[in-house]
């Protein structure tokens, strides 16, 4: 305190209460964090099972249109499977070029003889259409 009563915020112990006090809500606001929403929550199901996938251009400066879908997992649900990678192949089309369509060249509707499936993985190849 100052001569005047006044609590003044250079003292030790103002400062050493104030980083006592970020230190705990930052804790606090970890643990919260990590208890309501775990990966896990945010992950769409395709025919019950949750499918990474990953959709990348072939080739960006030759041919950016054309890009490929992988998905892991296939052995899980081979309908989920397809359709986790027409989710991924449309996300990856309305991002890049602001349109849903999409010649499939292997695709969700491709026959099942014809997918391309090793080592558990699907690899679909299509081309966005341009809007």
């Amino acid at each position: 305190m100052n001569k005047k009563g006044i609590p003044s915020l250079a003292g030790r112990n103002f400062w050493k209460g104030r980083a006592a006090l970020a230190g705990a809500l930052g804790v606090l606001t970890i643990v919260t964090a990590c208890g309501l929403v775990t990966p896990s929550d945010d992950r769409i199901l395709f025919d019950g099972k949750p499918f990474r996938a990953k959709a990348k251009a072939v080739d960006k400066k030759k041919a950016p249109t054309d890009f490929t879908v992988v998905v892991n997992g296939v052995s899980a649900s081979l309908d989920g499977a397809r359709e986790a990678g027409r989710y991924e192949g449309t996300k990856f089309c309305i991002a890049a070029f602001g349109t849903s369509k999409i010649d499939w060249k292997v695709g969700p509707e491709t026959e099942p003889q014809n997918l391309r499936i090793a080592d558990d993985k699907m690899t679909f190849a299509g081309t966005c259409q341009r809007p």
